[in-house]
């Protein structure tokens, strides 16, 4: 009995030594962020630095106290989406004493406040650092020797949400979680690529419009971005070959001579931005009322995407979170439903919220008008 128990705690020594010298062998640890930087991180993060606020929801999904990892954060989510925000406080409440550094564009951002907050990792999205204001910021922060990783679930998301993902896995030592999310997410994003090239015909033309509001013109979604999810359906952007990749302000004319098949527009909870209303706490009856006002101005009525009733509306920031590829899921019922009748992007969100989400997604993030 002596015997056994001597070798028990040797073996529980020699393990828990193991272990530690593992750890040990992973840090430093250098990675390649979206742009392509080689960026060096000494040891594992405790204290990090959001540059958007919106990255909070990729870190929910691969640690189970994402909030315990902020030494500060912008102020972009809480502000766009206050209802995703008090989910997140509700289950975590020390949220609502992490310091905010910004409103998420770097244009009031403190430098002395970063520094006080004593970061050892600051994550920050590729929109941002494409900015002078947020290459600034790079620069301070390496300057003052924290690491910058620039996370990208934005511009090119399918080739970059998954890799991403597992990247921040390796960072943040939840590796499992990680490639079981970027395996998800691939396993999904492949059953729609491989169903649309055996059925190569033509899908509809689409209009995107982000946040429709009868006081401005119409802003059009372009390829890139949440517009990649129209392509790959083997339908066609009407923004396709007339304006820059992510998209841009549209006339009435264009639109009247484009006249798509298919309109889908973009917004956020509470009308923000536009009298549609859509995304985390909003009901459906809110979003499909709202969405029908929305349709109602001359142009969008008389388009034959109106006329006909192919008008959906989703949730505009699926382009900052890697929960985007439930609109690729949306997209592809809607344009080609005769292909897809068997995708239902609310059971993919039902399995995301069991598997992954430390707080789970509640609202409409996508709603038809019929």
């Amino acid at each position: 009995m002596i015997v056994m128990r001597l070798f028990l705690l040797t073996l529980g020594l020699f393990l828990a030594f193991a272990s530690v010298a593992k750890a040990q062998e992973r840090w430093p640890m250098t990675l390649t962020d979206a742009l392509g930087r080689q960026v060096t991180i000494k040891a594992k993060p405790k204290a990090i630095l959001l540059g958007s606020g919106f990255n909070l929801v990729a870190l929910s999904l691969i640690h189970p106290d994402p909030v315990s990892l902020l030494a500060g954060w912008s102020g972009d989510m809480k502000g766009d989406n206050p209802e995703i925000y008090k989910d997140f406080v509700a289950k975590f409440p020390a949220l609502g004493d992490v310091p905010i550094i910004d409103d998420g564009t770097g244009g009031a951002l403190s430098f002395e406040t970063i520094l006080s907050l004593k970061a050892d990792l600051a994550i920050m999205a590729n929109w941002q650092a494409d900015s002078e204001l947020g290459k600034r910021a790079i620069d301070y922060l390496e300057t003052t020797g924290v690491p910058v990783f620039i996370v990208d679930f934005n511009s090119d998301p399918m080739e970059n949400t998954p890799g991403n993902m597992r990247l921040l896995g390796k960072i943040l030592e939840r590796e499992e979680q990680a490639n079981a999310f970027a395996d998800f997410y691939e396993e999904h994003l492949k059953r729609i690529t491989d169903r649309v090239a055996a059925h190569p015909e033509p899908g509809p033309t689409v209009l995107m419009d982000a946040f429709p509001n009868p006081d401005r013109c119409y802003y059009a979604y372009g390829t890139g971005g949440l517009g990649e999810f129209i392509g790959i359906t083997g339908s066609s952007n009407i923004a396709d070959t007339n304006l820059p990749r992510q998209g841009g302000m549209v006339s009435s004319e264009y639109l009247i001579a484009a006249d798509p098949q298919v309109y889908i527009a973009t917004a956020s909870p509470g009308g923000t931005y536009s009298a549609f209303s859509v995304g985390p706490g909003v009901a459906a009856a809110e979003a499909r009322r709202t969405l029908g006002a929305a349709v109602k101005s001359p142009v969008l009525a008389n388009l034959s995407a109106v006329q006909k009733g192919r008008v959906h509306g989703l949730w505009n920031f699926f382009n900052a979170v890697p929960l985007n590829i439930l609109a690729g899921e949306a997209f592809a019922r809607w344009l080609r439903p005769e292909l897809f009748a068997d995708v239902d992007p609310d059971e993919s969100l039902k399995e995301i919220n069991e598997r992954f989400a430390a707080v789970p997604f509640r609202g409409s993030y996508w709603i038809s008008l019929n």
